[in-house]
């Protein structure tokens, strides 16, 4: 037992010097005691790592109509004709008091009438046709232009290279897909409303209330000026304490993704007050910042209320004298009164609409962000042909770095074409980059990633990529059915191509157990289906692929002895002609491999066949004894068998094997 932990450590990169180290509790399988309830502390918003850019409103606007909303002008012109015929129906319908009033009530016309009741259903019938048209026309716009936004963020962010997703958490990314892409759609299309059947009713409304007396229209808007400066800052109230809402909703999305993925270690170590409390935290923090937001966008409309009733006050003392005096008519007043009330909602409308747009803006400018973020990795501006038939791979001279963090450190390596070539070496030496590299997840900063000869950065990206199988630890599968997640989209298989490839992969070994066979939904991640059983779909998808070169990243690590057994099995069949690159920590796995190479610190410190590495000592040499030592013996280079040696047997003049190690590893 302790041989095993000490193989766990020294594989994992945990032998480190003694001291404290920061606990990872989460992150593992050990149940531990939950930790005491404390008051949530302050979480840091889930944001880019580069400080948010601040676009003027004006800008944004002329982007998204300059990019989305422009070729859709056609549909917008017919939209905005029924919004005019919406909005000035209500300065026809206010224009309509004054016969009704003077001429009929007051002059006693019984045969204007019936025209008058005619006019005003007539009225009433063109305003709700043109609503209906006009919002089925702003809804389909506004569906199709988010539909445009959604695709092209996540066609965009696809093509970003893995440094931008290690520093936006899925859920910051999916808010930004989802809400703030829905947040500019309604509220563009509330605005189009507003700019099309809000101000042409409010134009043709101040227009009947001016026809009636000018001098009464001025005085109804007598308040104007003092609104300016109030709505001014009310609109960059509203802007901050949006953008402030949108990043603790990418927080909440975030925190969300988290505990569903990590449901089992959650409830495993107990910590479901605990994550109940961070995330009732930052639900306090969202609660707060919309409320802030409402505020803001309600004051605008709150302080032309306050102005309307100042400006109709003025009109009944100043419009009320002339009418006693006979000056004016009732049907005039009236005329004038219901103009100026009609005016009122559309008026609050557009007032709010200041702080809807503070809001979109908000949204837009997260978007922004992500589709103006660099496309790192490109296709070279004159490709070359891949490689044919079954390549070698070689690095030269590569050094690679993660900010100021050196990973590989000049290396070289050649994996012969049709071989099976195997990285060794303790967690963080470097192995999975060299898989990144190789597929251009990543460049390096200095020399040259080859594949049968070209450089992998002058292929186009695809084609490199379409050389590749990768077979990894994590199995990933998608929440769709298990034939859906062998083709992968793939319609040119044919039922005999995927029966040879199922029981080559050793799934028709499970298919008939499952309840629908091939048509068997596997479940979020693949969580219906066992390690196993999911490894073994992966490496049906791979063989369905057929491509010349194989990468394995632990495929058998987590799985037990059976399981194993059968997969590795696969993965030998998998391997059989191809240029096969293995990472493992498990030696049992590579002991045929053509040619190993020992990683540390990212460098390459030995490489040979196994029996070659075993002769010359060193790293390899010290971790295979140690990972096959029973109690009893060890089989040695030459394959003899001696005694081995005890824990707690008499001292060894020789440093210790555990300290040998840790001088290879840590200087």
């Amino acid at each position: 037992m302790l041989a095993r932990g000490l193989i766990d450590k020294y594989t994992k990169g945990q032998l480190k010097p003694r001291g404290p180290q920061p606990s990872a509790a989460c992150d593992t399988n050990i149940v531990t005691t939950p930790p005491e309830k404390t008051p949530a502390p302050a979480i840091p918003l889930a944001a880019p790592a580069t400080a948010p850019v601040n676009y003027a409103s004006g800008h944004l606007m002329a982007w998204l109509w300059r990019t989305y909303l422009k070729k859709h002008i056609p549909t917008l012109a017919v939209a905005v004709l029924f919004m005019i015929l919406e909005g000035s129906m209500l300065g026809a319908l206010s224009w309509m008091m004054q016969p009704m009033f003077d001429t009929v009530f007051v002059q006693g016309n019984g045969d204007m009438l019936i025209w008058v009741g005619v006019l005003l259903v007539g009225i009433f019938v063109v305003r709700a046709v043109s609503s209906v048209v006009q919002k089925v026309l702003l809804t389909r716009i506004a569906q199709k232009t988010a539909a445009a936004l959604r695709i092209d963020l996540l066609d965009h962010m696809m093509k970003l290279d893995g440094a931008f997703h290690q520093s936006h958490p899925p859920g910051f990314l999916i808010q930004r897909v989802q809400q703030d892409v829905n947040a500019v759609g309604d509220v563009w299309r509330a605005i189009v409303t507003g700019a099309g059947r809000d101000f042409i009713g409010l134009i043709v409304l101040i227009g009947v209330a001016i026809s009636v007396d000018p001098i009464w229209a001025l005085l109804a808007c007598v308040g104007t000026p003092l609104l300016v400066l109030p709505a001014a800052m009310a609109q960059r109230y509203v802007r901050r304490h949006a953008r402030n809402a949108r990043d603790l909703g990418a927080n909440l999305s975030t925190r969300l993704d988290e505990v569903f993925h990590g449901i089992v270690q959650i409830k495993l170590n107990a910590l479901e007050d605990y994550q109940s409390t961070q995330y009732r935290g930052l639900t306090d923090r969202f609660v707060r910042t919309e409320v802030r937001t409402a505020f803001g966008g309600a004051a605008i409309p709150a302080m032309i209320d306050i102005m309307s009733g100042a400006g109709f006050m003025a009109v009944i003392l100043y419009g009320g004298a002339e009418i006693i005096a006979g000056d004016k008519t009732i049907g005039q007043f009236m005329t004038f009164f219901t103009a100026m009330g009609f005016a009122f909602d559309p008026l609050r409308r557009l007032g709010a609409m200041s702080g809807l747009w503070q809001v979109a803006a908000a949204a837009i400018e997260r978007i922004k962000e992500l589709l103006d973020a660099p496309v790192n990795l490109k296709s070279a501006k004159a490709p070359k042909p891949v490689p044919t038939g079954t390549p070698e791979i070689a690095l030269e001279n590569v050094t690679l770095a993660y900010g100021d963090t050196t990973v590989l450190h000049d290396l070289s390596l050649l994996a012969a074409p049709g071989k099976t070539t195997a990285l060794v070496g303790a967690s963080g030496a470097g192995k999975s980059t060299i898989f990144n590299l190789l597929t251009r997840l990543v460049d390096p900063q200095k020399g040259v990633v080859k594949i049968g000869g070209v450089p992998a950065a002058e292929m186009k990206l695809h084609e490199l990529r379409s050389l590749f199988s990768v077979v990894t630890q994590e199995a990933l599968l998608f929440d769709e059915t298990l034939r859906e997640n062998i083709l992968l989209g793939r319609t040119d298989v044919t039922d005999a191509r995927l029966k040879e490839v199922l029981d080559a992969a050793h799934v028709s070994d499970f298919l008939t157990k499952l309840p629908k066979g091939l048509d068997t939904h596997v479940g979020p991640r693949g969580s219906a289906l066992s390690g196993g059983q999911r490894q073994r779909v992966v490496i049906a998808r791979a063989l369905l692929r057929d491509t010349p070169i194989l990468l394995l990243d632990e495929a058998t690590s987590a799985l037990d002895a059976q399981s194993e057994h059968v997969v590795q099995e696969a993965l030998d069949r998998l391997a059989a002609g191809r240029t096969t690159i293995v990472i493992a920590h498990r030696l049992s796995t590579i002991r045929g491999a053509d040619k190993i190479v020992v990683m540390d610190r990212g460098k390459v410190i030995d490489q040979g066949t196994h029996d070659e590495l075993l002769g010359r000592g060193g790293i390899y040499a010290d971790l295979y004894r140690l990972q096959f030592q029973d109690g009893k013996s060890v089989v040695d280079v030459a394959g003899a068998r001696r005694p081995a040696p005890r824990f707690d047997g008499p001292a060894d003049p020789r440093p210790g094997l555990l300290a040998r190690m840790r001088e290879r590893l840590f200087g």
